[in-house]
């Protein structure tokens, strides 16, 4: 039995993923960048310092990068943020697990002011036993420092967690940490994209991996 579940949030606690990438799109935009929003789509699940490097050069990076992250971030809270939505069955999911006898910690490429507005959202901040953001490590996903501080927090081995996410970056980055992970597939990508990332099981979404928690890693 595993001894925690850390969860990914955007994507696959609440349905933010299409409203990110309007918002890189959009900072895109304003800041001279031809990048669709199905291009920008395909990174989100990345923090802003994994993302931009994608679309912006190392100059580019210098010279705008910081305003452009810092326009994207106003861009989402003040026209999207009103937006999310939870996906069903969250709390719930999230009740099963703590009767199981597992933590819950939340390991998001978000902002730390994000991540607080995201639990409220989805109604499980009492729910949730340890975050970690973006604000906590050097490097966002698909880098492992946001699984490796959440081991630290939560005082546990790689081997002891299951990480549950919805996009290859979240099976990338806790696979560096040594730690199993359960895709989902209510962001939007793939199943085959999630094994290529490296996810041991596919649920459709939480209230999927909640129909079939018996039988899923979270329970043995």
């Amino acid at each position: 039995m595993p001894k925690a579940a850390i969860f990914d949030i955007d994507g696959t606690l609440i349905d933010s993923v299409d409203l990110h990438a309007l918002a890189w799109h959009e900072a895109m935009v304003k800041f001279g960048h031809d990048v669709s929003f199905e291009q920008a789509r395909s990174q989100i699940g990345k923090g802003g310092d994994q993302l931009i490097p994608v679309f912006l050069s190392a100059g580019e990076q210098r010279d705008h990068g910081k305003e452009l992250e810092e326009w994207r971030g106003n861009r989402f809270k003040t026209a999207h943020l009103p937006l999310v939505r939870p996906f069903s069955a969250v709390p719930n999911l999230l009740r099963r697990v703590h009767d199981a006898g597992l933590k819950v910690a939340v390991a998001s490429s978000a902002k730390k002011d994000e991540l607080a507005k995201y639990l409220d959202i989805a109604r499980i901040t009492d729910l949730v036993d340890v975050t970690t953001s973006s604000d906590d490590v050097e490097r966002s996903k698909p880098a492992p420092d946001i699984f490796e501080t959440a081991l630290e927090k939560l005082g546990i081995k790689a081997s002891d967690a299951v990480a549950i996410g919805d996009t290859p970056y979240d099976a990338i980055a806790a696979g560096k940490a040594g730690i199993a992970t359960i895709g989902v597939l209510c962001g939007g990508f793939t199943e085959d994209t999630l094994r290529q990332g490296g996810c041991a099981e596919i649920y459709t979404g939480p209230a999927g991996l909640l129909a079939c928690f018996e039988s899923s890693l979270l329970a043995r």
